[in-house]
């Protein structure tokens, strides 16, 4: 075999220019089953031997031989070595040129040829986007589309792949094609010849690749992909196809527009019925089935309309049935359920009806569960649940009623950051405007320390904004001189102090009214850790700086007049020249920080 590949190829070298269509019909036929037998030591002879140079030659002018060129050309580019030869040979232009041609089997070998160039090779890609080859097998898809028979579907299959080598993980060709109209060309070829499974993958591997980017979801909104997907979806057996249509979906199901084509093209009933189908099973295939639909639903619920349509007013059936998965043995389906709660709580209307209809207790049973060493991301979803829930003003003296606050403070121990954030979060916006909750947790020690810990959480951000929101909550919802001692006891003075600096308007604002409260009720007690904690630095700071907003130069004179009741701080006023500040902001264009400054004024100048 050896010698009769040595032979074919010097043989091509010398009748490729000068030759009969017989005799380098024979030398190719050698060549393509040298290939067959070992293709990488074949691979090897051809690129050192310089023949695809002569090949290029070859493919310039169409021939009986044309398609065993390319065919040959496509397989030795299935080697990562080949590939650059192949395009430093100039293959790549007379292989895009030969895509107009009209021969199925040229076509077929081309396609190959330039998809096995294109695989993982940037070099390939390039050379073909510059040579204009993806809008010509484009437009043939687009002109093919329609036949069903089997040569036809077997070239279509290939083009397929090409443009999926050619754009894969690469940003710029896949906008690329997505500009040139690949999207609905390729809907519309799914549809078509949903019953060929080679082409129907080759479709899927696609919108996988396309999927990922934002500019293609809009187009694809345009499509019937929703209703299309879900169609083959339905008759699918197989673990591994529904996890191609899977792998679809899920990057789709992120655009709104989509997420409501979906539910109602039926894929939720889809979902609920694998859900049913593999929620006791131990094995692999379906716990992963499980776990991609479940979370394929929490997905769907996150765009408005798309959740509202499924709740129907809490009559849904579909919400119904995510209610009996809080209460389930799968953790899976605990956290589905939980955050699908959540993202039904995205509205005051629903909130209020859930509350009413006994959720609460469900989550509290669902978080007694998980109390001692428990899921961290079902601990997550269900805090994430009743702080939504807590939102609305009519439903947080039922659940403070309920014990939602009791059984929130067990995972006070906790120490994943992200189950303390929404434990926080969940505390706060139960407090809100409760006066006696706020004194009650107000005067909780063991909580109050807690929060003054977290409030130097340098590495959590989230958790430390949240546990500085608290404290303040604490004592402007409470105006509770014990809250406030509890606080001054755990040193919790100069974090709020420190709170008033924030970057963020409304943590500053917080801040400052709950100072005021302190120094209105509990001043005394308070002095030290306030004068330790340069207050009075900070306030000057405040009312000097042009870029510190109205309500934040309003409260700080507040707390400025409020100070003054203070020996200690009293002389720190003094000391540092706040007459001037404060005579320039009299002429502010808030009227009520003008206002303020002038009484503010009217202080200073009495204590002076």
């Amino acid at each position: 075999m050896a010698d009769n590949l040595s032979d074919a190829l010097k043989k091509l070298k010398i009748t490729a220019v000068d030759s009969t269509a017989d005799s380098l019909e024979g030398c190719l036929d050698c060549l393509l089953q040298a290939l067959a037998q070992n293709n990488t030591e074949t691979s090897e002879k051809i690129q050192k031997s310089g023949i695809l140079q002569v090949f290029a030659s070859l493919l310039t002018t169409q021939s009986s031989c044309t398609a065993k060129v390319a065919n040959i050309i496509a397989e030795v580019a299935k080697n990562e070595f080949m590939r650059n030869p192949c395009v430093e040979a100039g293959l790549i232009p007379p292989l895009v040129q030969l895509l107009n041609c009209k021969d199925q089997e040229v076509l077929l070998q081309t396609g190959r040829a330039l998809g096995n160039i294109c695989y993982d090779s940037h070099e390939g890609r390039s050379a073909v986007d510059h040579a204009g080859g993806a809008q010509i097998v484009i437009d043939h898809i687009r002109s093919l589309c329609s036949r069903t028979d089997p040569a036809n579907e077997k070239l279509l299959t290939v083009f397929c792949g090409m443009l999926m080598n050619y754009s894969n993980e690469n940003d710029i060709l896949q906008s690329q094609l997505i500009n040139m109209g690949v999207i609905p060309t390729l809907v519309k070829l799914l549809g078509i010849h949903c019953q060929n499974s080679a082409l129907t993958e080759m479709c899927l591997v696609a919108f996988g690749n396309l999927a990922e980017l934002e500019s293609s979801k809009e187009q694809f909104a345009y499509t019937n992909i929703a209703e299309e997907l879900v169609k083959l979806f339905k008759k699918q057996i197989e673990h591994d196809k529904k996890e191609m249509i899977f792998e679809v979906l899920a990057p789709l199901a992120e655009n709104d527009i989509i997420k409501l084509q979906l539910v109602e093209a039926g894929l939720v009933e889809c979902l609920l019925e694998i859900v049913q189908k593999t929620v006791d099973s131990d094995k692999d295939d379906d716990i992963s089935e499980l776990k991609t639909a479940s979370d394929l639903m929490v997905l769907l619920l996150l765009g408005d309309e798309s959740m509202q349509k499924l709740f129907e007013g809490g009559k849904g059936s579909v919400f119904q049935k995510v209610l009996l998965w809080i209460p389930s043995n799968s953790h899976q389906l605990q956290l589905a359920g939980a955050l699908a709660i959540a993202n039904f709580a995205r509205n005051d209307g629903n909130c209020i009806h859930m509350v009413d209809n006994g959720i609460v207790q469900k989550l509290m049973d669902l978080l007694d569960r998980h109390v001692e060493d428990g899921n961290v991301t079902v601990q997550h979803a269900a805090l994430s649940a009743l702080r939504n829930l807590a939102i609305p003003v009519v439903n947080k003296s039922k659940m403070l009623s309920a014990g939602v606050a009791k059984a929130v403070l067990k995972f006070l121990k906790s120490e994943m950051p992200p189950v303390q954030f929404k434990l926080l979060g969940t505390l706060r916006m139960l407090i809100d405007a409760q006066a006696e909750a706020a004194e009650q947790l107000g005067k909780n020690v063991k909580l109050v320390e807690r929060l003054v810990e977290w409030c130097e959480a340098k590495d959590h951000a989230g958790v430390m904004g949240e546990s500085n929101r608290l404290l303040s909550a604490l004592i402007r919802h409470s105006k509770s001189k014990d809250v406030i001692r509890t606080i001054v006891q755990s040193g919790g003075i100069k974090h709020l102090v420190t709170m008033a600096t924030s970057e963020h308007v409304i943590m500053q604002n917080e801040a400052l009214v709950a100072l005021a409260l302190i120094a209105a009720l509990e001043l005394a007690t308070a002095e030290k850790d306030l004068e330790s904690a340069q207050l009075v630095q900070i306030l000057h700071r405040l009312l000097s700086d042009e870029r510190s907003a109205p309500e934040i130069k309003y409260n700080s004179m507040v707390l400025i007049c409020a100070l003054m009741g203070s020996e200690l701080l009293h002389k720190e006023v003094q000391s540092l020249a706040f007459l001037d500040v404060v005579s320039k902001l009299r002429s502010h264009e808030n009227k009520t920080v003008a206002q303020q400054a002038s009484l503010t004024e009217q202080r200073l100048a009495v204590e002076s």
